[in-house]
C-alpha cells in the first residue's frame, strides 16, 4: 500500500484537570492538537452557559454590523454576518454530535431547554429589520460589485435565507413565524428522543437453543454477548439495532420470532404509549403547512424544493414515478419467486414482509451459491476502513495517520489525522462504528468544525463518521455484511466532501450544498466497492489473510441485480410518502395510519413489502433535515452512477479524472450551482439510464 498508516503516540491531555471548575472550556482554545474538542474536560454543566454566551456574542456582533455608520458593503455586512457566531458554532458542533452519538437523559434535557432559545435567537437575526435592510442594500447593488463567484453565491444565499426566514413579513406574521419555529424545534427533538427510547425498550430474549436454529454461529455469539451486557444470564438477546435484527430476519428458522422482531421494528413510535410519535407527526406537518403559507408557498415541499436541484414537487414526483414504474414489476416478480420457494418447501402460508429477508437469502444462495456469511470473513472492519483510506490515497494522494493523543468521547472512537501528499495537514477524522443504547440508529457524517479560509488563514475541518456496524464477538473481530461495507464507503464519501473542501466561507464549504446534491459525493464511493480491483485491496480473510477468491468476486458481481426490485421499491415508497405528507396544502387532523395506508394504495405498493420508513420512525423527515428531501438519495444516485462512468472509462484509480472530480465537485462546496459543477466535470447532464441498468431495472 502507498498509504502512510503510522501511529502518533501520546497520552490524552490531562493537564487541564487542574483548571478551575468555573472555567468553561468552550470559552478559549482547547489545549489539544489542532484545537480538537477536549472531551476530557468538557462536562454537562458547560453546555448551557456556552450556548447562552455564544448567542450573546453573536448578538453583539450583529449589533456592530447594524451600528456601523459606513455604507453597507459586501465586506462590512455580508462577510461580517457570515463570520458572526463563531463560539455558537463551536458549541453546537460538539453538542449536536454528542446528542446523536452518545446521549443521555441530561443531554436530552439540555436539548429541550436549548431548542427554543436557539429558535428565538435565529429568528431574532433572520427577522432583524435593520440588518436585513443593510443586506438588501448590498444585494440591490450586486450587478455593480466586482464579486467573485463564491462571493456572489454567499450574497445570494444569505439574502434568500433572510427572505425565506421571514424578513419581508409583517410584524404580526413574523410573530406567528417565531411561535411556529419554536414549536417545531422542540417537536423535532421529542420525536428523536421517542424513537431512541422505542428502539432501546425492545429486546427479544431467547432461552431455548431450538429457537436459534438457522442462525450463523457468529450471530448467536453476538446475541450471547448482548445478553451478558444487559445482565441476562445463559440466554440470547436480540435488539432492533440492524446488526442484530437483520441477521435474525435473514436466517432464523422460527417464523413466529421473525414476525415478532419485524413488527417491533416497524411499530416503533406507534404503540400508543408515552413514546408514540403519531400526534407529533400531525403537529409537525400542520406547523410546516402554516409556515409555508406565511412565507407565500402552497405547501412545505414547495418551500423546501425551491433551493434544491429539483426546484419543485412535480419534478420530484416525475423522477420517483419513472423509477417506480420500472422497479415495481421487478419487485412483483421477486415476490412470486419467493412464494414459489415457500410452496416448493411444502409450506402453505402466504409470503409476508417478515419472510422476505429469510427467503431472499435462501434464494440468493440457490441462484448464485452465495451466502452473506460466506463473504463476511473477507470484510473485517479494519481492512475495509483501510481499503477506503487506500482508495482516497490513490485518487487524491491523501494519507491517514492514527492519533492516540487526541481525546475522544467514547472508548470505541478512533481518531486519524489526514495529510496531503506533501505532508500538510488536512483535518482530523473521528470514527465511531459500533451500536450502543446512547447512539441513534443509522449512519451519518457530521462536522465538529467545517473548513473555511484559504492559504495561511485556512481553518482545517474536524469531521466524524458515526455508524452502527456489527460488533466484534469473542475472539472474532467485527466482520461486515456487504451492505455495511457500502455504508462505510458511503459515509467516508461524505467525510471526503468535508475534508477536501477548498472554500473561503464556512457558510458555503464542504457539504453545504443542496440536499439533492449532497448525497452524490458519498454515493459515488459505493461504486468502487464491488469492483474486482478494489476488492483485491481490502477483502482479505480475517484468519488467513487470503484475498477474496475470484469465484466469490464473480458471485458478488453476478448477484448485483438480485433483490433490487425490493430494495428500490421500499426506498421509493418512503420517498413518495415524504412527498405526500409535505405536499398537503391545508392544515388538518392527520390519522397517520390511515394516511399512510392510502399513500401506499395510491402508488400500488404490494403487501409483501413494507415502506422502508413509516412515519412514526421516519427520523430523516421528522427529526432530521430531509423533509421533502428523502428523494435526494435516488436523485443523487442518477448523478453518481453517471459520474462513475467517467472513472470506468478512464480507469478506476485514474488521477486525472480524480483531480477533475476533486477540483470541480467536492472541493467547491456550495460555491456554484450544483448542475454547473457537475457539467464542468462530466460535460453533459446525467440520464436515468445508467442507474436503471446498474440495478437491473431497465
Amino acid at each position: 500500500m502507498t498509504i502512510v498508516f503510522g501511529i502518533i503516540l501520546g497520552s490524552c491531555n490531562n493537564g487541564n484537570e487542574k483548571k478551575s471548575e468555573s472555567t468553561n472550556p468552550f470559552f478559549s482554545e482547547f489545549n489539544t492538537p489542532f484545537n480538537t474538542p477536549d472531551f476530557d474536560i468538557i462536562e454537562l454543566k458547560h453546555y448551557l452557559p456556552a450556548f447562552k454566551e455564544g448567542m450573546k456574542q453573536q448578538n453583539n456582533e450583529i449589533k456592530e454590523i447594524i451600528d456601523n455608520p459606513n455604507s453597507p458593503t459586501f465586506e462590512n455586512t455580508l462577510e461580517a454576518c457570515e463570520k458572526s457566531g463563531a463560539l455558537l458554532r463551536k458549541v453546537e458542533g460538539v453538542f449536536d454530535n454528542m446528542t446523536e452519538a452518545n446521549t443521555n437523559e441530561e443531554l436530552q434535557e439540555i436539548s429541550i431547554k436549548v431548542a427554543p432559545l436557539l429558535a428565538k435567537h435565529n429568528d431574532d437575526i433572520n427577522l432583524n429589520e435593520k440588518l436585513f435592510k443593510k443586506i438588501k442594500s448590498v444585494y440591490q447593488q450586486k450587478d455593480k460589485l466586482d464579486l467573485s463567484p463564491e462571493q456572489n453565491q454567499l450574497l445570494e444565499k444569505i439574502y434568500k435565507k433572510f427572505v425565506r426566514g421571514g424578513a419581508n413579513l409583517s410584524p404580526e406574521s413574523q410573530g406567528k413565524l417565531r411561535k411556529i419555529n419554536e414549536k417545531l424545534s422542540v417537536l423535532s427533538i421529542k420525536f428523536g428522543e421517542n424513537l431512541l427510547a422505542e428502539t432501546n425498550d425492545f429486546t427479544l430474549i431467547i432461552d431455548k437453543e431450538t429457537d436459534l436454529k438457522g442462525l450463523p454461529q457468529s450471530t448467536i455469539n453476538a446475541a450471547a454477548e448482548t445478553a451478558k451486557e444487559k445482565g441476562v444470564q445463559d440466554k440470547w438477546v436480540f435488539t432492533l439495532d440492524k446488526p442484530s435484527m437483520i441477521p435474525f430476519l435473514q436466517y432464523a428458522d422460527n417464523r413466529g420470532l421473525r414476525e415478532t422482531i419485524f413488527k417491533a421494528y416497524i411499530n416503533r413510535g406507534n404503540n400508543g404509549n408515552e413514546n408514540d410519535n403519531k400526534k407529533i407527526i400531525s403537529e409537525i406537518v400542520n406547523l410546516r403547512i402554516e409556515k409555508a403559507h406565511l412565507l407565500g408557498y402552497n405547501n412545505h415541499a414547495e418551500f423546501v424544493l425551491e433551493k434544491n436541484m429539483a426546484k419543485n414537487p412535480d419534478n420530484v414526483y416525475k423522477l420517483l414515478m419513472e423509477i417506480w414504474e420500472a422497479a415495481l414489476p421487478v419487485a412483483k416478480k421477486e415476490a412470486q419467486e419467493l412464494q414459489k420457494m415457500i410452496n416448493k418447501n411444502g409450506e402453505k402460508f402466504k409470503l409476508e414482509p417478515w419472510d422476505w429477508w429469510y427467503y431472499s437469502s435462501k434464494l440468493k444462495q440457490e441462484k448464485f451459491a452465495i451466502d452473506e456469511e460466506e463473504i463476511r470473513p473477507y470484510f473485517q472492519l479494519e481492512n475495509v476502513r483501510d481499503g477506503a483510506f487506500e482508495l482516497a490515497n490513490r485518487l487524491y494522494g491523501i494519507e491517514f495517520i492514527e492519533r492516540t493523543d487526541i481525546p475522544t468521547y467514547h472508548e470505541d472512537v478512533q481518531v486519524f489525522e489526514i495529510r496531503e501528499a506533501d505532508g500538510s495537514h488536512v483535518g482530523i477524522f473521528y470514527l465511531d462504528y459500533f451500536p450502543r443504547p446512547s447512539k441513534r440508529g443509522g449512519a451519518w457524517m457530521e462536522a465538529y468544525r467545517k473548513q473555511s479560509g484559504l492559504g495561511n488563514e485556512r481553518v482545517s475541518p474536524i469531521i466524524c463518521n458515526v455508524c452502527n456496524f456489527t460488533k466484534p464477538s469473542g475472539d472474532q473481530p467485527a466482520l461486515l455484511s456487504f451492505e455495511e461495507v457500502e455504508t462505510l464507503f458511503h459515509e467516508f464519501g461524505h467525510a471526503l466532501h468535508g475534508f477536501l473542501s477548498n472554500c473561503q466561507y464556512d457558510y458555503l464549504s464542504g457539504t453545504s450544498v443542496s440536499r439533492d446534491f449532497v448525497e452524490m459525493p458519498s454515493q459515488i464511493m459505493e461504486n468502487w466497492v464491488p469492483q474486482p480491483e478494489m476488492l483485491e485491496i481490502f477483502a482479505k480473510h480475517y484468519k488467513t489473510g487470503e484475498v477474496i477468491p475470484q469465484k466469490l468476486v464473480d458471485k458478488i458481481q453476478a448477484s448485483g441485480h438480485f433483490n433490487q426490485g425490493f430494495v428500490t421499491t421500499e426506498y421509493l415508497a418512503a420517498a413518495l410518502l415524504d412527498m405526500d405528507y409535505h405536499t398537503l396544502s391545508e392544515p388538518q387532523e392527520i390519522n397517520v395510519e390511515d394516511f399512510e395506508k392510502k399513500s401506499m394504495e395510491k402508488m400500488g405498493m404490494i403487501p409483501e413489502i413494507v415502506v422502508r420508513y413509516r412515519g412514526p420512525y421516519f427520523a430523516h423527515i421528522f427529526s432530521g433535515g430531509y423533509s421533502s428531501g428523502y428523494y435526494s438519495y435516488i436523485w443523487s444516485a442518477v448523478l453518481d452512477t453517471d459520474a462513475f462512468q467517467e472513472f470506468k472509462e478512464n480507469g478506476l484509480f485514474d488521477k486525472k479524472t480524480a483531480s477533475l472530480f476533486r477540483d470541480n465537485v467536492i472541493s467547491r462546496g456550495g460555491t456554484e450551482d450544483p448542475m454547473k459543477l457537475y457539467l464542468t466535470f462530466r460535460g453533459a447532464e446525467p440520464k436515468v439510464d445508467a442507474l436503471l441498468e446498474k440495478r437491473g431495472l431497465k
